[in-house]
């Protein structure tokens, strides 16, 4: 176990310690906790803790290699009963991805009760993990997945908006053998025709394409690129390799088709959250 104090963790944001329902917890509000403990890698970790009913996402990260890079799962009591009730992401850079992961394996529907104490287990073992909410003993959320390299890292326990939420009974245990229930999917294989390594280049302000139909030549002269695999899935999560900030919120992801012949071929693409996208240098899209 690991009681809430400055011995065993890092406290960012206000903490208090009350007795709520019986149990001695904390309380988080805009705070997050750093367990001190950075060599958790595959394992057990348990807690409880109250949900209200405001919009809210608290929950837990873990194998953090440091605050911006780590796997998050967290809870929206707003959402009891829908699709996202509970949610898994990746965290690169300070960019969560629930917006590229979604459904089988990152989010499910789940109802607990609000204000009173639910238990939350979660397993961990190398890509793959699952949560358990409340006292059931099927896995209330199978995460096939785990989109970060596994590596070895802090626990954190977080609440990051206004609304109330207690934590209580923290406690975890590290071992390589820890028993999953699954059932697990494999990776699927890829489509024909997707795009599986793309070139990114370094960010930069997404006004320096404004009012122009074509790259300009002085944005293209300060260009550098890094290659970037994609997912089976063809997806490309840019913020594995790069954070967004003030003045550097855009990136070109880059790729060169070669054709013996002019011809007409259907390119399908999604994106979060704009895009515009090039062809030999003018703006198709």
């Amino acid at each position: 176990s690991a009681p809430f104090d400055n011995d065993h963790w890092v406290i960012s944001g206000k903490m208090e310690k009350e007795t709520y329902q019986g149990n001695d917890c904390i309380r988080l509000s805009e705070a997050s906790i750093y367990l001190k403990d950075a060599t958790f890698l595959n394992g057990i970790i348990e807690f409880d803790m109250t949900l209200p009913k405001n919009r809210c996402f608290p929950g837990i990260g873990f194998r953090l290699q440091d605050k911006e890079n780590f796997e998050e799962v967290y809870l929206r009591p707003h959402q009891l009963g829908n699709p996202d009730a509970i949610q898994y992401t990746p965290v690169f850079n300070g960019q969560a991805a629930w917006q590229l992961y979604y459904g089988d394996g990152y989010s499910t529907a789940i109802t607990y009760p609000l204000n009173e104490w639910v238990h939350i287990k979660l397993i961990i073992k190398g890509t793959q993990g699952e949560v358990y909410v409340g006292n059931t003993d099927k896995p209330s959320l199978v995460i096939h997945h785990l989109k970060r390299e596994p590596k070895p890292g802090q626990i954190s326990l977080e609440n990051n908006y206004p609304a109330l939420t207690r934590f209580a009974n923290f406690r975890y245990t590290k071992t390589n053998e820890p028993a999953l229930q699954g059932p697990f999917k494999a990776d699927v294989a890829p489509k024909p025709g997707t795009i599986l390594h793309w070139q990114i280049s370094n960010p930069f302000d997404q006004k320096q394409l404004e009012n122009s139909l074509s790259i300009p030549k002085e944005l293209s002269s300060q260009l550098t690129w890094k290659t970037l695999p994609a997912e089976n899935t063809g997806i490309v999560n840019v913020s594995q390799i790069t954070r967004i900030g003030d003045g550097s919120n855009t990136v070109f992801a880059k790729i060169t088709l070669t054709s013996d012949s002019d011809r007409i071929k259907k390119f399908q693409f999604g994106f979060s959250d704009a895009v515009k996208l090039y062809l030999n240098n003018r703006l198709l899209y």
